[in-house]
């Protein structure tokens, strides 16, 4: 792997190291620290998911326009200086404005990191998206670990850590980043052709991030409501951290072992949909159990599924690329991936503050049977507009 992709690669597991500090206690300190419903806490994870989706959409423009450099760095200031706001101020009515501006600047950071990643490892293909992907869950595994930890001292800590964390990642970004030339790239899984219009791969695209946005919807609950359900089971929050711990080294350690499976898939939307159906069976599982190791079990499916799902939605991104808007479409999927997590814990919120967590579960399982539709006919059009070019 080239020498820039790794402090791409390490630049990623700093960033969302500190973030993973905050992200899973979000609904926790929400509903038992400031005494709001479940609904109200959804509501304020979709303001700051709804602020990323604005961030993704206007980082992958940076992107094309300015470079992945000041692109990241914009993004890093905005944050640092919300998360100092929030170290200092994190009543009701700061948590919420802060929290925002916080999915704001990070939304602008992701898609440049992976726009960046894919233009300078032009050969790598799927291999530089998992590098990240497996970075941002090596963030995860210890980010998690540690929020859990400093979160049983005090609630504070986990936002001063957050910052600190932060401003590593800027200084990574500052010295690292500043040379990196991220030229743009088509990718040659999908060649340019007269017939192939961008605007058809614009739709290809948006008609797989529809499964992909109902796939988050279903996968941010267990950040949600299903986080609050563990509790309501008195599973400790130490427990509860510990599933996020082994989520992210079960990807990390694990890549052995999925790699010769992805190798033998021959088809990236079989590996998507093979994905999706372990989420179902993931989700069954955590309808009908009550015990900590059955949790666990459950999260264990769950990280395989997204193994094959979360790398493979921007490697096809990039294929469908047209030169010079891989930060855009880069952007488009990093925002429906944000918008799942907008969407999902007030839809998740409300379901179980009215229907119970049974209606929920049934809901998931529906909405990842309708994912796996939208996968197998994304790329339709595109089959049949190159059948058209070879005909004529």
């Amino acid at each position: 792997m080239p020498r820039v992709v790794w402090l791409l690669v390490i630049g990623m597991a700093v960033n969302v190291t500190g973030s993973s500090f905050l992200w899973p206690l979000n609904t926790i300190y929400i509903h038992d620290q400031l005494g709001k419903s479940l609904s109200v806490a959804g509501l304020v994870l979709m303001l700051n998911a709804g602020a990323s989706v604005v961030g993704n959409l206007i980082g992958g423009t940076l992107f094309d326009k300015i470079g992945g450099f000041k692109s990241v760095l914009l993004g890093i200031g905005i944050t640092v200086t919300a998360l100092t706001g929030l170290s200092f101020w994190n009543d009701f009515f700061a948590y919420v404005v802060f929290l925002t501006i916080v999915g704001f600047g990070s939304g602008i950071v992701f898609p440049s990191m992976y726009a960046m990643a894919g233009s300078v490892w032009k050969e790598g293909g799927r291999k530089a998206f998992n590098a990240i992907y497996i970075a941002q869950n090596a963030g995860v595994a210890i980010g998690s670990a540690l929020g859990g930890f400093v979160a049983s001292f005090s609630f504070d800590l986990i936002f001063a850590a957050n910052t600190f964390m932060y401003i590593i990642f800027l200084c990574i970004a500052v010295f690292g980043y500043k040379g990196i030339k991220a030229e743009s790239t088509q990718s040659s899984v999908i060649a340019e052709s007269g017939a192939i219009k961008n605007h058809t791969k614009l739709y290809a695209l948006l008609t797989l991030c529809i499964g992909y946005l109902l796939c988050w919807v279903g996968y941010v609950q267990w950040q949600s409501t299903i986080s609050t359900y563990t509790q309501e089971l008195n599973i400790s929050l130490s427990h509860y951290s510990l599933l996020w711990t082994v989520n992210g080294a079960l990807i990390v350690l694990g890549q052995p072992l999925i790699s010769p499976l992805v190798k033998r898939i021959n088809s990236l939307k079989l590996q998507i949909n093979i994905g999706i159906i372990i989420f179902i069976v993931s989700f069954a599982v955590a309808a009908v159990v009550q015990e900590f190791s059955a949790f666990m079990a459950s999260m264990v499916i769950l990280t395989i599924g997204e193994m094959l799902i979360w790398p493979a939605v921007p490697t096809i991104a990039n294929s469908l690329a047209p030169k010079g808007r891989e930060g855009f479409y880069q952007g488009i999927v990093n925002s429906t991936a944000t918008g799942g997590r907008m969407i999902g814990p007030l839809l998740g919120g409300l379901l179980v503050d009215f229907y119970g967590i049974s209606m929920l579960f049934m809901l998931l399982i529906v909405l990842l049977v309708v994912s796996i539709f939208t996968t197998l006919i994304y790329d339709r059009k595109l089959k049949e507009n190159k059948q058209l070019a070879h005909a004529s």
